[in-house]
């Protein structure tokens, strides 16, 4: 069990894993040296999203993420929608960012307890997932498989919704990079203290504020309450691209890396007290970067209608019956300052 969730762990000397067998999110990447986990667990209780009910979990709000967010936690995979589904597929019973989010995984611990397997069959949308989890000394590699068993070539959204979380998050204080180019604000206000200018577009890392100036957003703002989302596109000009977020409190830094092709988007969700509705109460603290096939979370039909942006697709094929492949990894290391490249056993970026 890992905060009242059904889990399976993994570890070695370095660091502890936790996976949560429903909804399969990465729920901590626990650091025994520092004694952090970066990733974010939200101020309320968590519940398995089979046993959520609309009508006797209120405490979830009434829209339609009350499922997702009932079990949401760390790092969760959005598949095949990043974004809300359209009313029609809200009624036929897919929830925000699609299936595997909530969906039931089956899991294998293997080598030594240093590595495990997770399967998901995602009935709505006809795809199989699994995941490849193995801890190399201070570092995740992830390898990710997405198999069609449909009969029709489709477009699909692919995002890894990794947030962080306190205490490794600290308004004003936590120090972040990303090798991002250009980079827009959301089209419209995102959250109730957005303090962006809308649909701005600029480049990496100072984007336009409300009122004039600029917010550079290797910082996260150190006010009240804050929120915005903008999405970046990975610099054209490398194989890989890469985020890494610094602690300089733990003295700790942890990102990610994965190839470029593969996810050239990223998103940065930020929200800082300003959600007063259930269950987020204005308690919650939490910054999502969130790298994929899309630059914002909208709907499929939204996805495809948009088709571009900076002349990159904002989404991917998934031929018939066919199989991709990503790897990714995740690193954590200690630190003084916020590293200016980021290395994982298979190079450097």
């Amino acid at each position: 069990m890992f905060r009242h969730r059904r889990a399976v762990a993994i570890e070695n000397n370095e660091l502890r894993l936790h996976a949560l067998l429903e909804g399969g999110h990465i729920a901590e990447v626990f650091d025994k040296r520092s004694g952090i986990n970066p990733l974010w667990a939200p101020p309320w209780p968590s519940i398995e999203p089979s046993v959520f009910n609309q009508r006797t979990h209120g405490e979830y709000g009434s829209g339609i993420d009350a499922r997702l967010l009932a079990g949401i936690m760390g790092h969760n995979l959005c598949l095949d929608i990043f974004g809300g589904p359209t009313d029609e597929e809200a009624t036929a019973g897919l929830t925000p960012h699609g299936e595997a989010s909530v969906a039931s995984y089956d899991a294998e611990i293997t080598s030594a307890g240093s590595a495990m397997t997770m399967r998901a069959d995602l009935r709505l949308a006809q795809i199989v997932v699994e995941r490849r989890i193995e801890l190399h000394e201070r570092a995740v590699r992830i390898c990710e498989t997405v198999t069609s068993l449909a009969s029709i070539d489709r477009p699909i959204g692919w995002t890894q919704h990794v947030t962080l979380g306190p205490p490794f998050l600290e308004k004003g204080v936590t120090v972040f990079d990303a090798s991002a180019s250009e980079s827009k604000a959301h089209e419209s206000a995102f959250g109730p203290a957005d303090y962006l200018r809308e649909g701005a577009e600029f480049s990496w890392p100072h984007a336009p504020r409300r009122g004039g100036g600029t917010w550079d957003l290797r910082r996260l703002p150190d006010s009240p309450t804050s929120s915005a989302y903008t999405a970046h596109l990975m610099d054209r000009a490398r194989r890989h691209a890469f985020f890494v977020a610094f602690s300089p409190t733990h003295r700790l830094a942890f990102g990610y890396v994965w190839r470029r092709l593969d996810f050239p988007w990223m998103g940065i969700w930020e929200e800082n007290h300003s959600r007063p509705s259930l269950p987020w109460n204005g308690r919650t603290l939490a910054r999502g970067m969130e790298f994929g096939v899309s630059p914002f979370p909208e709907s499929r039909r939204a996805m495809v209608d948009r088709g571009t942006l900076f002349g990159v697709p904002t989404f991917r094929w998934l031929p018939a019956r066919a199989r991709l492949d990503v790897e990714y990894w995740a690193t954590v290391s200690s630190a003084s300052q916020v590293p200016e490249t980021l290395e994982w056993p298979g190079g450097t970026a």
